[in-house]
């Protein structure tokens, strides 16, 4: 345990393939793992059973209602005031996957991820850092379907499909009104390297500040 600093809270929000994943595993690769603790909201889907339909009776993960708003909300909460916080692995749907269970632990600096951090209010005010990882629609389209094939095996129809549907109505919806409310805007059509380097450099100070403060 580092000491009872109040934690760092960063938000880092992104529409689907904008490379937000791969931009967090960078990140979190440039600190110590007590330095730094990465909270996903895609663990915190509720049950398919409960998972809202669209007309054609297709299944809509791309809903504020698709997260269980209120436990994800309660963990943070956990982790801001120093408990560690277990949750099970989301597989997304996948039958050949076993999930596992995560743990999460207080650290200096916290970031949660997810589509609806900036939508959801009670997350959005807790924030002292936002950033927004963006991307031309049409390169996020073509990233989407390459990964959808290749990690979940959904055929391009479907994917193209959910991208209409329900990827870019709850972009335009839930994510893209904040991006002018965010403190950092990170373009990654080609490469995040430099905006990675900005926010690196940033976290860096804030971490050493806190350790310094409780020495």
């Amino acid at each position: 345990m580092y000491g009872m600093e109040q934690p760092y809270l960063v938000g880092i929000v992104g529409g689907s393939a904008s490379g937000k994943t791969s931009f967090i595993h960078a990140l979190a690769r440039e600190f110590d793992t007590d330095q730094i603790t990465v909270i996903s909201q895609d663990h915190y889907y509720v049950p398919i059973d409960k998972q809202l339909k669209d007309a054609n009776g297709v299944v809509n993960y791309d809903l504020p209602g698709s997260i269980d708003r209120q436990r994800f909300h309660d963990d943070v909460l956990r982790l801001v005031t120093g408990h560690d916080v277990y949750v099970q692995e989301y597989t997304f749907n996948n039958p050949n996957r076993q999930p596992e269970l995560i743990c999460y632990k207080p650290a200096p600096i916290i970031i949660m991820e997810g589509l609806f951090v900036f939508h959801y209010e009670e997350i959005r005010n807790m924030l002292d850092l936002k950033v927004y990882l963006d991307a031309e629609e049409d390169i996020k389209l073509s990233r989407r379907i390459r990964r959808d094939a290749a990690e979940r095996g959904y055929p391009e129809e479907e994917v193209r499909y959910q991208w209409d549907n329900h990827v870019m109505p709850a972009y335009r919806f839930y994510l893209a009104p904040y991006k002018s409310q965010s403190d950092i805007i990170v373009t990654n059509n080609v490469s995040f390297s430099k905006g990675l380097e900005v926010l690196i450099h940033h976290l860096k100070a804030k971490v050493s500040w806190k350790t310094d403060s409780v020495l």
